[in-house]
């Protein structure tokens, strides 16, 4: 049984794991020390809002982050979905809606006006999964970013 709850600092070693599995998927160096101080930053500050899967009340085996953004012209808060990721030996039994259902939540308990996300054009998986959870591709506006 898997059961969907807030991250707590306690959770911060096993959060930072599957932290780093995350990263390591998107390509970056394995840094599960860095990972712990970013991620109780983010919690201890109440600067993210992470959602956990546990299986069996015993190993976290998903998580969603979220951090919240504002929408000037529909004047309301905007939530972040940033990260969304369950271990490779968890996939196909559906976690990854649970833990965005509990997003969704998240965004109705605290009116705002909805999630967004971005995800790579080559990420199957995501591109798959966001339009089965109700997310609608946006192919109205392009999407710019600059690095430092």
């Amino acid at each position: 049984m898997v059961s969907i709850r807030k991250a707590a600092i306690n959770d911060i070693d096993q959060l930072a794991q599957l932290f780093d599995e995350y990263r390591v998927f998107y390509k970056k160096d394995s840094d599960i020390t860095a990972g712990i101080k970013f991620l109780t930053e983010r919690i201890k500050n109440n600067e993210s809002e992470i959602f956990v899967a546990e299986n069996r009340g015993e190993k976290l085996i998903g998580f969603v982050q979220l951090y919240p953004l504002f929408s000037s012209t529909r004047m309301k808060r905007l939530w972040l979905l940033n990260d969304l990721f369950v271990n490779a030996d968890h996939r196909g039994k559906d976690i990854s809606i649970l833990l965005i259902d509990k997003a969704k939540e998240l965004a109705t308990k605290t009116n705002a006006c909805g999630l967004i996300l971005e995800t790579a054009k080559t990420n199957d998986i995501g591109n798959s999964l966001y339009p089965r959870a109700e997310f609608a591709l946006d192919k109205e506006h392009n999407y710019y970013s600059w690095d430092v």
